[in-house]
């Protein structure tokens, strides 16, 4: 463990934040502010039909939107925004704020290289950084680096954090002994992987929505019946990003340092942009030019960092639950808890029946995300091999003290940023060309030409 700390102090450290914040802010510029200039265009997208071209293969935009929500929006919009604010006050938020912001164009430019280099095999859609490593950047190692990190990072060890998550929270609103839980888990999730794209796709088009609808209702009655300190609550969030020790009376004694790097940290990690994560799902979606599926990747971290991590941040701050001293997902279960106290424990169990959702999506959409490099590693034979592993060490991780596993995890999920942000900034041109080549008004390319 304290090897693995070492290495994690390193590899996220500030040169990895500065690289990922970097590469949004390359984005942005380069693409002239698109998640400014084109947020009507978001939105239109996200809800259109694919042509009859594209609709025999893959997922639809909102299936894939669903899919890449599914992993971006799990435990930690619950236990890293409380983290964040533990650590580094309530102005940590606003760096949250700006790191979704660039993000935004992280993302963005992931979906349409997912596009431009997905490929048809035996009849199914498949693609993501690994893709536009060889075919893109042309190097078959660095594809490789990544597909084996991803696999390790999320499919497995990932996995195995969010089964430990739902058996926590469950076993401690509910008693129900953790291996139970890990084994219901296995086979609701079992039962839906082994339906391949199609019924992955599904799931989390019907379970996304609700999960977050859920959760934001949720925070939305506790913000309404605190609506008195909601500017408060956004004066501390505003002032302590530049001011920390002021804005909550030196009760956190964060510096504008950790302010910022706790902000930006746990805002990249939430939204996942730059990870090479979500471009799996936007790879495989049935549109008819790659910016329009980047147009619907940027709503994910609209979602993730703009709606849901806000309205934890807020539920944390107007009742006060910040000044318990808790961090984590316990701060987060605090602020519910109090939030909801004139109605006994129920805040306990709205918590625990929303990280069930959310860490059983995630697991749904991680499973996903390595199965396609599992694909590419090793094609379709390794999916049956790959998946009865993922099974058991769902049921595995319930038991299990998963410090050493979240400590792999962090390794491998930083050994898969690598690869990726160097694809993302050597393909970046690809990526202008692109929107350069599409026309907005029209939602169609300007000329009849691969632009690959």
């Amino acid at each position: 463990m304290e090897l693995l700390e070492v290495i994690n102090g390193f590899l996220w450290g500030p040169v990895m934040l500065i690289a990922l914040l970097g590469t949004g802010v390359l984005f942005t510029l380069r693409l002239r502010f698109i998640q400014v200039t084109k947020l009507k265009a978001i939105f239109k997208q996200v809800f259109s039909k694919p042509t009859k071209e594209t609709e025999d293969l893959g997922m639809s935009p909102f299936q894939s939107l669903s899919t890449a929500i599914a992993a971006q929006v799990g435990t930690g919009n619950l236990a890293g925004v409380a983290t964040a604010i533990a650590a580094g006050g309530p102005g940590a938020i606003f760096w949250m704020w700006i790191s979704g912001f660039f993000g935004m164009g992280t993302i963005f430019a992931e979906a349409v290289l997912g596009q431009l280099f997905n490929r048809s095999e035996n009849g199914e859609l498949v693609g993501g950084p690994a893709y536009y490593l060889r075919y893109g950047l042309k190097s078959k190692a660095l594809a490789g680096f990544f597909a084996i990190s991803i696999v390790l990072a999320l499919g497995f060890m990932g996995n195995m954090v969010q089964s430990n998550s739902i058996a926590l929270a469950v076993n401690n609103a509910f008693d129900i002994p953790k291996i139970i839980i890990g084994i219901v888990v296995a086979v609701l999730a079992g039962l839906i992987l082994v339906g391949g794209v199609g019924r992955i796709g599904s799931f989390t088009e019907k379970v996304v929505p609700f999960m977050a609808a859920l959760y934001i209702l949720g925070g939305v009655i506790i913000l309404a019946m605190n609506y008195e300190n909601i500017l408060p609550a956004l004066k501390m969030i505003v002032y302590g990003a530049f001011n920390p020790r002021a804005a909550t009376g030196g009760f956190i004694g964060a510096t504008v340092k950790e302010t910022l790097r706790y902000g930006i940290a746990r805002g990249l990690f939430s939204n996942e942009a730059g990870m090479g994560s979500t471009p799996h799902a936007h790879a495989v979606a049935k549109v008819d030019h790659p910016v329009q599926q980047g147009l619907v990747s940027m709503l994910g971290v609209i979602v993730d960092t703009g709606i849901v991590c806000t309205i934890t941040a807020l539920v944390i701050l107007t009742t006060g639950a910040f000044e318990t001293g808790l961090t984590s997902s316990e701060l987060t279960q605090q602020g519910f808890y109090l939030g909801f106290s004139n109605f006994g424990n129920f805040g306990l169990y709205f918590i625990a029946v929303a990280l069930f959702f959310f860490a059983f999506s995630t697991i749904i959409g991680w499973y996903f995300f390595g199965e396609l490099n599992i694909k590419y590693l090793f094609g379709k034979k390794g999916v049956k091999y790959y998946r009865p592993l993922v099974l058991i060490g769902i049921v595995v991780g319930t038991l299990l003290d998963v410090d050493l596993v979240w400590a792999l995890a962090d390794v491998f999920n930083a050994l898969m940023v690598i690869p990726n942000l160097i694809a993302l900034v050597g393909l970046s041109a690809l990526v202008v060309k692109s929107v350069n080549g599409y026309s907005f008004e029209k939602g169609e390319r300007l000329d009849n030409k691969k632009i690959s």
